[in-house]
């Protein structure tokens, strides 16, 4: 499990589980309850939503002025890269939370699934895990603190239950905005099918506004663009 292999010197790790949410944080204290108390907020804002196809849509949907700001910021998100708003849902609960928690802490990282928001004082490298890949587990993101606020989203064909029609072993897509990181890594990792597309969908991320950066890995192959600094001996992984 990818989570055991998390480390983040100097901050306090703390885990939150409520339903489908799963989040392990790194802060600087244990803000477990408070986290436990925003992400119900937020979960009942979306249990909340009575449009089905807000939650079955692989496509956009229309926004809507009456939805609460984080709903309408996943419809937006997922426009952008042309998929159905769940497929920014654990980058919102990433985001959202995030940015509540560092009204207490000075720093947060807060991994939902793949999906990272992140806000640091120092460097720090962030393992990217590629199932089955020769390449998994071997390199790392080396972010520097004035890259943050910043939203690191993973997608993969191949690990997890998420739904996917790709076969990468790990897209990867950064953006100062976690659910469009989120979309972008969606949209993309279910269209890479082989090495061959991998350049095609590094020009699609390049054409996304707001989009910082992209790893894609499947089997031996690796493609990236944008604002990606690997390490490959990292000392301390998120």
């Amino acid at each position: 499990m990818y989570r055991s292999r998390m480390i983040a010197e100097g901050l306090t790790a703390f885990r939150v589980v409520i339903e489908e949410t799963d989040l392990m944080v790194f802060a600087n204290d244990d803000y477990g309850q408070y986290v436990t108390e925003r992400v119900r907020f937020y979960r009942d804002q979306l249990k909340a939503i009575r449009n089905p196809l807000f939650f079955s849509s692989l496509v956009p949907i229309e926004d809507d002025p009456a939805f609460p700001p984080m709903v309408r910021h996943m419809i937006r998100a997922a426009q952008a890269c042309g998929v159905g708003p769940m497929a920014a849902v654990a980058g919102a609960i990433s985001e959202y939370v995030g940015r509540d928690l560092l009204k207490l802490s000075r720093e947060v990282i807060i991994e939902n699934g793949g999906d990272i928001f992140l806000r640091t004082h120092k460097a720090r490298t962030i393992g990217i895990y590629a199932g089955d890949s020769p390449l998994s587990n071997r390199l790392s993101l080396f972010v520097l603190p004035e890259e943050t606020p910043l939203g690191i989203c993973t997608s993969s064909g191949t690990v997890g239950h998420s739904l996917s029609f790709g076969k990468a072993d790990a897209v990867v897509a950064l953006s100062e905005d976690t659910l469009l990181a989120d979309a972008a890594a969606t949209a993309i990792a279910n269209r890479v099918r082989s090495k061959d597309d991998i350049e095609s969908e590094i020009e699609t991320a390049q054409k996304i506004r707001g989009i910082l950066g992209l790893a894609i890995i499947i089997g031996k192959h690796l493609g990236l663009w944008g604002q990606i600094r690997l390490s490959r001996d990292p000392n301390d992984k998120v």
